[in-house]
């Protein structure tokens, strides 16, 4: 009887105690999906929520709750748990690291473009990045894929690709022309050259693309990658400075041929090759050519009075060379928000938005401006928008009917850029709108 007695006590004890720790760890996942509904309402307000690109979609019916996503993601607060499944909470933050999508153990997370309400146009490629036209690839940010480390291993697949189709005993001067000197491009001429193709990089602006327009100072986000000839990069934070020297001192190292400053204005198949034409007239051939330009194409304007002004500028290069001006800066993104930030501490800086709150931007920028405007570091005019630039002063619109006049040194203008939708068009290429379609899938 007595052994029992212990039997029951010792085996109530050990189900007392499971009951214990199952009731502790349910009330973590509720504390847990607690806080992760309260960012998912911030991310709302903050309109964070909906994903402008990129951006992970999970199958919830084969998530197990592992965490793995969240752990593996670089990035703060895009995935987190509610009632034990993964989800989203700051979709449009997401840049495309793809870690959740390789961490996943039940291979439950896509990663898609657009939504079903919001489309985004791509211009269509296989699984090679070869377009619609034979001959024509596409790699980096154009396609989709806009961090560094993906857009310098889609430029490196897409030479691979390139080097197996590649015809022998063409005519033409090269075998790739690659439109563009950002990461993608670099990293294709780079596996180019590995493969022994002749190869040249137009570029209409300067070495680095996109990333030559941000300014000096700028803290560049990425993540370990594998360049092409050169072995593996291990950088976490750099400077755009320390970035493009690197990228120098390797293109330098292996003789990649690059031409800056040279816009390539029409691609046309004649003769069993393609002829390149540039906006100084040359026209150049090769067999294949590989499209690593920027989604942001030329600056979008404004369209005002005075806009042609040589005080007026698309980008912002060297904020610590310019102190006591009188600056506006127009827009309401993150570029627009790290520029006036720079701009602010050495000159009297206006922002200019033209909607009601800032939007959409990444967390630190968030914190950094709202911190700038409890400090009275800079104005901030919400609802305006202006009318004319004239040497001395700025003419703003506010609330639609009331105008303001403001003294000014220098305006930079942060509007987003043209899709070059209308070159890809004239290449033959065709332009299709994604509706959170997936990109990478298992």
């Amino acid at each position: 009887m007595n052994v029992l007695i212990e039997e029951i006590l010792i085996y109530g004890s050990v189900l007392i105690f499971c009951i214990f720790i199952v009731f502790i760890y349910l009330r973590k996942q509720k504390q847990i999906s607690l806080v992760t509904r309260q960012k998912i309402m911030q991310a709302k307000e903050n309109g964070l929520y909906e994903p402008i690109s990129l951006h992970p979609v999970i199958d919830i019916n084969s998530c197990i709750k592992t965490g793995a996503c969240i752990s593996a993601c670089p990035e703060t607060d895009i995935l987190g748990i509610v009632d034990g499944k993964a989800t989203v909470i700051n979709a449009s933050v997401c840049i495309g690291h793809g870690a959740c999508f390789h961490a996943c153990p039940t291979e439950a997370i896509s990663l898609c473009i657009g939504t079903e309400k919001r489309g985004v146009d791509l211009p269509h490629v296989n699984q090679t990045f070869e377009t619609n036209v034979s001959g024509i690839y596409i790699s980096g940010e154009l396609g989709g894929m806009g961090l560094i480390k993906n857009a310098v291993e889609q430029g490196k697949q897409a030479a691979d690709n390139i080097a197996k189709t590649l015809k022998k005993g063409h005519t033409a001067q090269y075998d790739l022309i690659i439109v563009g000197a950002g990461p993608s491009g670099i990293a294709a001429a780079l596996q180019a050259k590995k493969h022994n193709l002749r190869a040249i990089n137009l570029e209409q602006n300067s070495l680095g693309g996109t990333v030559f327009t941000f300014p000096r100072k700028k803290i560049i986000m990425t993540s370990p990658m594998d360049l092409p000839l050169f072995g593996k990069l291990k950088l976490y934070e750099t400077s755009k400075t320390e970035l493009l020297e690197l990228w120098k001192s390797v293109i330098e190292k292996y003789g990649i041929q690059i031409k800056e400053n040279t816009k390539v204005e029409a691609i046309l198949f004649e003769g069993g090759k393609f002829s390149v034409t540039t906006s100084s007239g040359e026209t150049l051939s090769s067999q294949t050519v590989l499209l690593a330009i920027g989604r942001r194409g030329s600056p979008r304007k404004l369209n005002i009075t005075g806009e042609e002004s040589e005080k007026v500028a698309y980008r912002l290069l060297e904020p610590e060379l310019i102190s006591e001006k009188n600056i506006l800066v127009v827009g309401g993104g993150d570029s627009a928000i790290e520029s006036a930030l720079l701009l602010a501490d050495n000159n009297n800086v206006t922002l200019s938005y033209r909607g009601e709150k800032l939007n959409r931007l990444k967390p630190k920028n968030r914190e950094l401006i709202n911190q700038a405007l409890e400090l009275n570091k800079l104005t901030m005019l919400f609802n305006s928008n202006p009318s004319s630039i004239d040497e001395k002063v700025v003419k703003l619109t506010i609330n639609e009917n009331e105008e303001i006049e403001i003294d000014n040194d220098l305006v930079y203008i942060f509007a987003g850029g043209e899709l070059p939708t209308e070159f890809l068009k004239k290449t033959g290429i065709q332009i299709t709108r994604k509706f959170g379609e997936a990109v990478l899938k298992h």
